[in-house]
């Protein structure tokens, strides 16, 4: 069981860590083809346009990636702790 466990906190992590590349390539000019950075935008749309739509910028700033974070976490603890039988 600890093995999946391991398994689901890493994919959180590497999710995790995805949004953060994310939001630092948008304060980058992108080149449209780098087949990196087209990986980081389509392993992190469908967590982060869900947000987007729901949380319009405060002026400059978007703050969907943040709360798209703090949700992730939630989810991975609840995941972890379903799996661990702790709920």
């Amino acid at each position: 069981m600890s093995d999946i466990i391991g398994v689901v906190n890493l994919f959180f992590q590497i999710l995790w860590w995805l949004v953060i590349a994310r939001i630092l390539l948008s304060w980058l000019p992108n080149p449209p083809h780098n087949q990196l950075i087209k990986f980081i935008y389509q392993a992190t749309d469908p967590i982060l346009v869900p947000f987007q739509r729901l949380i319009p910028p405060i002026g400059m700033i978007d703050i969907s990636p943040m709360v798209a974070l703090f949700a992730l976490e939630l989810v991975r603890k609840l995941v972890i702790s379903l799996l661990a039988g702790s709920f």
